[in-house]
């Protein structure tokens, strides 16, 4: 399955979510900057939710930035610890990636949220989406936020994932849903024909904020 662009992932992601809709009590859809926030438009317009972003940064590995070798979000760390030592990266080098995402994401923060408060997640159905899954790190780090932040449930929606991909539930996700579970899996990208960089522009005006 080839999707057209975020907003026809969406579309095919919204439907599914619409199946689920009264197994989710209060949902409030969480899109993952920057591209997740398109797609988490279409569904939070579908499931009649509030729409917010949950803030978190991918730490890739020195040497390969599209290789995740953990996460950072708001007060949530996350490091695949076996990654780490297989491709032998450093204290300093895994401080260095650190320091640089923290500073993005206190700017993601400024950009995104400016005056606003995050979304209220005590007792709701945290429906955390992004454009797609890889490795799961910055999807895991989201999860983990949304539920310190009161979640009461953490749903995880991607239109497309490996097929040997799986939440753990309670650790990151109670639940999954994706639209597409491709072999030949290497790269989000390679499932949309237009994956051009989403903006921050983009993002501001999905959330209701006004123009810069």
């Amino acid at each position: 399955m080839i999707f057209v662009d975020r907003l026809d992932a969406g579309r095919r992601l919204a439907a599914v979510c619409s199946t689920y809709r009264q197994d989710w009590p209060h949902p409030v859809v969480l899109g993952i900057p920057r591209g997740g926030v398109p797609v988490a438009a279409v569904v939070a317009e579908a499931l009649d939710a509030p729409l917010d972003v949950i803030l978190v940064r991918k730490l890739g590995l020195p040497h390969n930035e599209e290789v995740a070798m953990g996460a950072i979000g708001e007060g949530v760390r996350v490091v695949d610890e076996d990654l780490i030592r297989v491709m032998g990266v450093t204290d300093e080098q895994l401080a260095r990636v650190e320091e640089r995402e923290h500073a993005e994401l206190e700017r993601r923060v400024r950009r995104y949220r400016e005056d606003r408060r995050p979304a209220d997640l005590n007792g709701a159905t945290a429906v955390v989406v992004d454009d797609g899954l890889a490795t799961g790190a910055t999807a895991r780090a989201a999860c983990a936020v949304a539920r310190a932040q009161g979640a009461a449930s953490v749903v995880l929606a991607v239109p497309v994932a490996p097929p040997d991909w799986e939440p753990q539930p309670g650790v990151d996700a109670d639940s999954f849903v994706c639209v597409a579970r491709p072999s030949g899996f290497f790269a989000i990208g390679q499932w949309y024909r237009d994956f051009t960089q989403t903006t921050d522009a983009e993002v501001r005006r999905l959330l209701g904020l006004p123009n810069e």
